[in-house]
């Protein structure tokens, strides 16, 4: 979605470019990292009469705008003048502030520049739809291909940069609710449909925004997690595993997971990976359920076996696959 903003700033730009040719100008696009400490990130197409560090005036204006989702006009003393417009996604929340430095008193072309933004909007809002899941919110399996594509094209580059010391590890893992068709079974399908929306929030509370969550297909759902070594990710599945156990369902009470992982290799295929997460997976379903297994540990520990028509015929499985971008905290 980055590459559609860019490319309406670089419109108003050229929009603008005309205007004062004397004057330097620019259009900036804030994004914010942290709210509530205003730390904002900032992409600049044009001059750039802006220090790089920006000031506290600023800060706060940028902050209001994006709390007030209205239009606003910078101007501070010694600094160059900026027209702020909220930059909004389909369901209307701010996701960035486009910053006009450039003096705009021609009323119709602020009108221009707000019917661009409007457009922006409504394009942005189609490709939205056509990429997430209509129930759950999270990215549809129509987006998972060309996502963990892109995640092993990234490894491949960083893998050939030989001063490339992250040294981070890659895991993809498979959730899976733990008797799911009892609970379609029992309380009928809308229910059934309430627990995966809450799980899928869950998963959202969970991870952070840029973490990739996918809904698979049915009761399926992908992810990828990136981690600093592999205690972290025991951790963090951990951490999840235990807010789905003590989260209390609505008509239903008390859910469970069961997970499988396995790490992500430099020469890995999205379909070998689904493979081993599954097998850990059906060995978790097989030995308690309410649990997290790893692949690759349970083969060095010769305690694998494939399992899996066994556990189908006395589980019928719901499996919450799911790939996200996460650095270990």
């Amino acid at each position: 979605m980055f590459e559609l903003e860019f490319l309406l700033a670089q419109s108003l730009f050229d929009l603008i470019a005309p205007l004062n040719v004397d004057s330097a100008k620019s259009v900036v696009i804030y994004r914010a990292v942290d709210i509530k400490k205003q730390l904002f990130s900032a992409v600049v197409i044009g001059k750039k009469p802006r220090k790089d560090n920006l000031g506290t005036s600023l800060k706060q204006t940028l902050a209001d705008c994006f709390k007030s989702g209205e239009y606003c006009v910078y101007e501070q003393e010694g600094e160059p003048h900026a027209t702020l417009y909220p930059l909004k996604n389909s369901t209307n929340q701010t996701m960035a502030i486009i910053a006009i430095e450039a003096q705009i008193s021609d009323p119709q072309l602020h009108e221009t520049i707000t019917m661009l933004l409007q457009i922006h909007k409504n394009f942005a809002g189609l490709i939205s739809d056509n990429e997430h899941d209509t129930l759950t919110g999270l990215l549809n399996r129509k987006t998972f291909d060309s996502k963990i594509d892109k995640v092993l094209v990234n490894m491949h580059k960083k893998n050939a940069r030989k001063d490339d010391k992250s040294g981070q590890l890659h895991f993809l893992i498979i959730f899976d609710i733990d008797h799911f068709k009892k609970v379609n079974d029992e309380f009928g399908h809308l229910i059934g449909d309430e627990v995966l929306l809450q799980l899928s929030k869950l998963m959202t509370q969970t991870f952070r925004d840029k973490d990739l969550l996918f809904r698979y297909g049915g009761e399926e759902f992908v992810g990828l997690l990136e981690c600093t070594n592999p205690a972290d990710i025991v951790r963090i599945l951990d951490r999840f595993r235990k807010k789905v156990e003590n989260f209390e369902f609505p008509q239903v009470g008390k859910v469970t997971v069961s997970a499988g992982y396995t790490e992500i290799s430099v020469n890995d295929v999205s379909s070998k990976l689904l493979d081993r997460a599954d097998l850990a997976l059906y060995f978790a379903k097989n030995n308690g359920r309410n649990r997290i297994c790893h692949y690759e540990q349970l083969i060095a520990e010769s305690t694998l076996q494939e399992n899996k028509k066994k556990v189908m015929a006395n589980d019928e499985l719901a499996p919450v696959l799911w790939t996200t971008s996460l650095v270990a905290r």
